[in-house]
């Protein structure tokens, strides 16, 4: 089974990853791609670096960032694949817990549907 677990970020909360968090998030990487849990994983850039192009009553509209309406945005995405859902959820909850107290961070999980799937 693959899950996406999205993560979402207030990017105007001026916090940068320290040195550590990022040696010890590079640990949990290596540790769940050795494992094969983790197929991709990647930060984004900023939403002033970003475009929206929306559809709407059939014609197009294009807005470039940033996006100050948003009070999060996804920051990131870690592709996984788990036996379960609830494996899923125990590997975003680790990931979370690598950032420690003073972060906030909010990652959203959902499966992926395989070809052929329908919603609902």
């Amino acid at each position: 089974m693959r899950f996406l677990s999205i993560v979402r970020i207030d990017e105007n909360s001026g916090l940068q990853p320290s040195p550590k968090l990022m040696a010890d998030m590079g640990t949990l990487m290596e540790e769940l791609t050795r494992e094969g849990k983790l197929i991709n994983t990647a930060g984004l850039t900023p939403t002033a670096e970003g475009t929206r192009i929306r559809l709407s009553g059939g014609k197009l509209s294009v807005v470039d960032g940033p996006f100050t309406e948003a009070k999060e945005v996804i920051g990131g995405y870690a592709l996984l694949e788990t036996a379960s859902r609830e494996e899923a959820l125990e590997i975003t909850k680790r990931f979370l817990r690598v950032h420690g107290d003073e972060w906030n961070v909010e990652c959203e999980v959902r499966q992926l549907m395989t070809h052929g799937e329908t919603c609902g």
